[in-house]
């Protein structure tokens, strides 16, 4: 039996301002399970981005309940989630929000340093070694702007995984890179999926979407179905995505 890592019960978002609230999240159920590359499709603006921040409690949610390894966060206060998001998740999104002044050895080391409990001699050989896992090792020493957009993302990926998350929330990482760029992104993702990583990711694209096992639909505020793959296979990719389409089509797509 899997084991659920994270779920939602009942969760809605509503954003204040509006004569009348039309929540943006409707009694949304969940379940995220340990080991899955889940994926969050849907049409813009249907709030794919608006439930993986209430998911991870980057924002907070009008009602319902997140609980994460079994234990209710929605109620946490903003330190008790500053902590967990330090401690258990990391993120990657759309622009890499590497700080600009910074290495990008310097970017993801700094990350682990300031997870309490870890030595810098451990996370400066840890970056080292995602930093060559990522396929940037070369650039280590170079700023942000020095960087391609492909590497500045691998090394953000870094920096998510650098305290060994339980889950890795993923918000359109290829959406500002160009194919080649995305492709390899994609590709480390998948690999770090394969080899043990929780990943939820958004996403608007096919080609990014079916690197996912499991892909749920966003509509309306709701999730009307979801559909399941193997672990990705390059020589599968067609097909797959061809099955993908096709049961987009079915939907709101």
């Amino acid at each position: 039996m899997r084991e659920v890592l994270l779920s939602a019960r009942g969760v809605k978002k509503e954003f204040p301002g509006k004569r009348e609230k039309e929540p943006v999240l409707k009694s949304i159920d969940l379940d995220i399970y340990e080991g899955d590359f889940t994926v969050i499709m849907g049409s813009s603006g249907a709030g794919k981005s608006t439930l993986l921040y209430a998911l991870s409690g980057m924002d907070s949610i009008t009602g319902g309940n997140v609980l994460y390894r079994g234990e209710e966060i929605s109620g946490y206060k903003e330190r008790q989630l500053a902590a967990l998001r330090s401690r258990e998740f990391g993120f990657v999104f759309q622009q890499t929000h590497l700080v600009s002044n910074l290495s990008l050895f310097e970017n993801v080391a700094v990350a682990g340093y300031l997870n309490a409990g870890q030595d810098t001699k451990s996370v400066s050989k840890r970056a080292e070694e995602l930093l060559e896992r990522m396929h940037v090792e070369e650039a280590k020493d170079r700023f942000p702007s020095e960087v391609s957009g492909g590497e500045a993302q691998r090394a953000a990926i870094a920096r998510a995984i650098i305290n060994n998350p339980g889950l890795l929330f993923a918000d359109e990482p290829t959406g500002a890179l160009n194919k080649r760029n995305s492709e390899e992104v994609l590709d480390l993702l998948t690999d770090l999926n394969k080899s043990g990583q929780s990943i939820l990711m958004v996403t608007h694209d096919i080609r990014a979407a079916i690197r996912g096992t499991r892909i749920l639909y966003l509509e309306d505020g709701k999730i009307p179905d979801e559909i399941t793959f193997p672990a990705f296979r390059e020589p599968d990719a067609k097909d797959r995505e061809k099955s993908l389409s096709e049961w987009l089509g079915t939907l709101s797509w």
